[in-house]
Order: C-alpha cells, then sequence, then structure tokens
C-alpha cells in the first residue's frame, strides 16, 4: 500500500524535471532564433556580390539602429572594419543635451541635472565581397532597428560607355598630333589644332577619372551607420558662486566713507575758491572804488 505514493512521487519529480529541461531548451532556441532573425533582417541579397555575372554593381547601405552603449559598438564596428580590410571616413561621437534643470538646494550649492543621448554618425567603406559579412558582423550589435536601406546600383554600362569615349578621345590625340607634326604650318592653324588636342586630352582625362572613381565605389562599399542609445540623466552637485552683496561694507564703513568724501568735496571747493584769488581781488577794488568816489 505504501509502494504506491513513492511511485507516484517519484513519478511527479521526474515529469516536473523533464519539462524544466524543454522550458530551458525552448528558452535557447527562441534566442538562437531571435538573433538569426535580427540578422537576416538586416541583411540583404543586394549586399551579397555574385561573383558568376559580369555586371558590375555599386552597393551601398545606409542604416540606423538603437544600442545598449555607443561608444562600445563604435569600437566593435571599426575593429571590425579594420578586420575585413575596410576602413573608416568619418565618425562623430557626441552627446546632444536634451534638456538641463538647476535647483537649488541650499546657499552653497545647486544641483544641476542634464538630460542627454548618445549617438553617433559613422561612415565606413568595405572591400565590395565583405559587404554581407561587416553587415552581419554589425547586426549582432543592434538592440532596436530603425530602418536599413541597401541598394545596388549597376554601373556595367556607364563603365563601358566611359572606356568607349576614352577609346575614341585617345585615337582622336593621335590623328591631331599627327596633323600637326606632318600638316602644320601656319601658325593660327598650329594654335587651333593645338588647343583642339588640348581639349580632348581633358576629355579624355574626365574619362579615365570617372571610370576610376567608379571602380573604386565598385571595389569599396560605403556603409553610413547611425547610431543611439537610450537617454540617460546625469546629476551633478554644482557649489553656487557668493553673491556681489556678501562682499559689501558694513553701514559703520559706509558712514565713514561719505564723510571723508564729504571733506574731500569741501578742500576742493576751497581750493577752487582760492584759485581764483585775483577775481576776488579785483572785484573787492572795484566795489571799494565804487562805494568811495561813486557817491561822493
Amino acid at each position: 500500500m505504501k509502494t504506491v505514493p513513492r511511485v507516484g512521487l517519484a513519478l511527479l519529480v521526474i515529469s516536473l524535471a523533464v519539462s524544466c529541461k524543454q522550458g530551458a531548451k525552448e528558452e535557447i532556441m527562441v534566442g538562437e532564433t531571435s538573433e538569426t532573425v535580427s540578422s537576416n533582417v538586416v541583411s540583404s541579397s543586394a549586399a551579397v556580390e555574385n561573383k558568376d555575372s559580369n555586371r558590375k554593381f555599386i552597393r551601398t547601405a545606409d542604416i540606423k539602429f538603437k544600442v545598449k552603449n555607443v561608444a562600445q559598438s563604435t569600437y566593435v564596428i571599426e575593429n571590425a572594419t579594420t578586420k575585413f580590410g575596410g576602413f573608416v571616413t568619418y565618425t562623430n561621437l557626441q552627446s546632444e543635451i536634451l534638456e538641463r534643470n538647476e535647483t537649488k538646494v541650499s546657499q552653497d550649492s545647486t544641483l544641476e541635472s542634464i538630460k542627454y543621448q548618445v549617438k553617433n554618425d559613422i561612415t565606413i567603406r568595405v572591400p565590395n565581397t565583405k559587404l554581407d559579412t561587416v553587415i552581419k558582423s554589425i547586426a549582432k550589435q543592434i538592440n532596436y532597428l530603425d530602418y536599413r536601406v541597401i541598394k545596388a546600383d549597376d554601373v556595367s554600362l556607364q563603365l563601358l560607355a566611359n572606356q568607349m569615349a576614352q577609346n575614341r578621345s585617345g585615337n582622336h590625340e593621335k590623328r591631331v598630333e599627327n596633323a600637326i607634326d606632318t600638316k602644320g604650318k601656319k601658325l593660327n592653324t598650329i594654335i587651333d589644332a593645338e588647343e583642339n588636342l588640348d581639349a580632348k586630352k581633358e576629355q579624355n582625362d574626365n574619362s579615365k577619372l570617372q571610370n576610376l572613381s567608379l571602380k573604386d565605389q565598385v571595389n569599396f562599399s560605403t556603409l553610413t551607420l547611425q547610431i543611439y542609445q537610450n537617454e540617460a540623466v546625469k546629476h551633478e552637485m554644482l557649489a553656487n558662486e557668493k553673491s556681489i552683496n556678501a562682499y559689501r561694507p558694513h553701514i559703520g564703513l559706509m558712514l565713514w566713507d561719505s564723510v571723508k568724501t564729504g571733506w574731500y568735496f569741501l578742500e576742493n571747493i576751497i581750493a577752487f575758491i582760492v584759485q581764483l584769488w585775483g577775481f576776488i581781488l579785483i572785484l573787492a577794488g572795484g566795489y571799494f572804488v565804487y562805494k568811495k568816489y561813486y557817491k561822493q
């Protein structure tokens, strides 16, 4: 009779253990699936080079996403870029202040609260064959994806057109040079031919430079990344500067300064009057003469 309850209890423990293991496996499966989905969402077939095709593509990617820590993700992205043979052409790591408040907590202290967001705009260039690999490596840093735009522009015909224009210009240069050497006799004719030759050489150089620029863009894809993190708040206690009133003298000193200022003013008046002694003497003499002779 006692064996049956023991068997039932053992079966219950085993079933609970099995269910826990299954739950753990399901959590691992979900985590792996989430990371795989994130990588697939960011990547695209437009970022993969087709080695069997003769077409030439300029591949670019524009991605904006949130990360846990902008500074750490920036280092990871820069290291991944270097690892796969690329280079960073622009990076602007900064903290944008969203709000600033000051709260006076005492006569001597003020609490400064700054609400800010760290972000970084990065431009990198990587070999065309490594674009998809770099994007998948960057996808591991994504906490929330705002958008991703990947483009593959076919420039095969443009490269061919520039090459044909370059060939035509080169052939024309040779004919003009030959004509100048063999048939150019008059100065005006030679000058016109030389100017025409310079124009053709410039056109040839422009076509060559355009082709070099296109080939560079084909060989190295450009990624423009905008990364940011959650808003944060920084609190800092600041010391208050003393008011100018704290340095004002007391009333007694102010009264004494006023007495001295009044005395100085009186001295100045007396000195000014003394400076006019000649004028005063003339007035006194005139008055004396007037009193004495005018009345008589």
